[in-house]
């Protein structure tokens, strides 16, 4: 048994030891009406994703479908519980990497981190007496934010995942604060490879504070101890500010963020980098939306190559969609864009271009245009078109062009 399954079966013990505590206040419901009486759900993803590199790999085509069955019980007393099982299965053809060493025999391809198998990817029981406060134990999605720090790789599909205790509060006027301490981390590899699977000790305290209707302010403290990989582990404390106006027939939505970052726990470099981030979109009524933002993720000048880093985080959507920057460069990275949106008909239509340059220094790493076309089709279906053009600034920079194209069926039913 791998870590992976002691820490999960220790989870799963706990869980059925504070079960029996539960049972006093089960009154509205017996425990096998709890159990049968809940809600299940189907989804089906398809998803085919062409990859091209101006390098030696070989271009890859991957044809995947996800299948996620999920089921939520109903309340018994102040508790309920969720199962939520997928499987990936290579459809048609699969002539791609999945990485991590999931695919071997097909390294001469480009990655597409989408490796077939199943998976557990949520087993949790919550427990509530009021709206207040939400106790959840188990395996479970955590999503912070908008996931640059903390999130479930929705993108991919096998989501990554937390076997963790996790505690939301309601009751201070005005903020929702939430807790976690995560033991293990069910990465997108699955817990077939160690990439998959990292065993660490980690403390999330997040605290959303209302100013008013439209504004808020987020500060949070990150702590990571990863015992698998110990350059992840890092401690992270900065805060968050978004808000929004009326102006020009339309609103302008507003998000500034200020983070820093130093090592923890047995990481063997000492090191400090800085995170920043603005962004100002501004939407009008007819469907327009025009933005313009800047991000940096620093590097050290004291430790060259150590960079701030985001172990945790759903890193596709972020530093665009052809995935150059899922480990920050040794220099740091900064990240200017400017987006388009626009709502025709039955289309939600998306552009964004990207400049992206070293933190530290002058070097250009390259630019990015991305673009996408979603629509729904009926009330259980929906299409997304989408692709990106990743244009190297030059090869001494390590990067290479890539393009990247994605069609995507879903179904829930």
């Amino acid at each position: 048994m791998n870590r992976a399954h002691k820490t999960f079966a220790r989870l799963t013990l706990i869980i059925a030891c504070l079960i029996p505590f539960a049972y006093a206040s089960a009154e509205e419901l017996a425990l096998d009406e709890a159990l049968t009486s809940g809600k299940a759900h189907v989804a089906l993803r398809y998803r085919y994703e062409h990859v091209n590199q101006d390098n030696a790999l070989k271009d890859a085509n991957a044809s995947t479908v996800r299948i996620r069955l999920n089921y939520k019980t109903a309340d018994w007393g102040d508790w309920s519980g969720f199962l939520e099982f997928d499987h990936i299965a290579e459809v048609i053809v699969n002539d791609f990497n999945s990485g991590a060493g999931t695919s071997p025999g097909r390294t001469q391809y480009s990655t597409v981190a989408d490796p077939k198998g199943s998976d557990l990817n949520q087993l949790y029981l919550q427990y509530s007496t009021s709206e207040d406060w939400l106790l959840k134990l188990g395996r479970q999605r955590i999503l912070l934010d908008n996931q640059r720090f903390v999130g479930g790789v929705g993108w991919r599909q096998n989501e990554q995942t937390f076997d963790a205790l996790g505690l939301t509060i309601r009751s201070i006027p005005n903020t929702e604060l939430f807790y976690s301490y995560i033991e293990n981390v069910n990465r997108i590899f699955g817990d077939k490879v160690p990439a998959g699977d990292h065993s660490v000790k980690t403390h999330l305290l997040n605290a959303r504070i209302k100013l008013g209707n439209a504004w808020s302010i987020t500060p949070y403290a990150y702590y990571i101890d990863n015992e698998d990989v110990l350059s992840f582990s890092t401690s992270t404390y900065g805060a968050r500010f978004t808000g929004k106006t009326a102006a020009g027939g339309g609103t302008i939505n507003f998000t500034a963020e200020l983070a820093t970052q130093s090592d923890a726990a047995d990481n063997p470099v000492n090191y400090d980098a800085d995170y920043a981030h603005i962004n100002i979109l501004w939407a009008a009524k007819n469907g327009l939306a025009l933005g313009a933002a800047f991000e940096s993720l620093g590097g050290d000048a004291v430790s060259p190559g150590m960079s701030f880093r985001t172990p945790l985080a759903t890193l596709h959507a972020f530093q665009g969609w052809a995935d150059q920057f899922l480990a920050t460069p040794g220099s740091g990275v900064d990240d200017f864009f400017v987006t388009v949106k626009y709502k025709a008909a039955s289309w939600n239509l998306q552009a964004v271009y990207h400049d992206f340059s070293s933190e530290a220094g002058s070097g250009d790493f390259g630019t990015e245009l991305d673009i996408a076309a979603s629509k729904k089709l009926g009330d259980r279906y929906g299409l997304l078109l989408k692709a990106a053009f990743f244009d190297a600034d030059s090869a001494a920079m390590s990067f290479v062009d890539t393009n990247k194209f994605w069609i995507m069926l879903t179904a829930n039913y």
